[in-house]
């Protein structure tokens, strides 16, 4: 019985280690500025404290990046369309969730 009650007490711990939770605008900023993440399909980007962001896969690729009403935005030039997705995180990892539901997720790199 004393096993099953201590189980009981670790078990929110480890649901908590896998649980995303939206960040807010500050939180965002927070979690990006001067970080570097890399992604399951080999690419890293780097979002800079200037709101300049860097993607490499194969080939650099360079944006802008913002945050506007909670949620992460990025434009990629020669595009003038800012793409904008809700943001989450379990304190290591980094998930973007756009318009559609299509979700992206990064881990720090750096």
């Amino acid at each position: 019985m004393r096993r099953f009650a201590l189980i009981l007490l670790v078990w929110p711990e480890i649901l908590a280690a896998d649980t995303f939770r939206p960040l807010t605008g500050a939180q965002i900023l927070d979690a990006l500025s001067g970080r570097t993440l890399a992604y399951d399909n080999g690419a890293t980007q780097v979002f800079e404290p200037s709101m300049a962001t860097q993607y490499f896969s194969g080939r650099p690729s360079s944006g802008r990046w913002a945050v506007r009403d909670d949620r992460y935005c990025s434009i990629w030039p020669p595009s003038d369309f800012w793409a904008c997705y809700d943001v989450q995180s379990d304190g290591t990892r980094i998930r973007f969730v756009g318009e559609a539901g299509d979700v992206t997720v990064g881990v720090y790199a750096d």
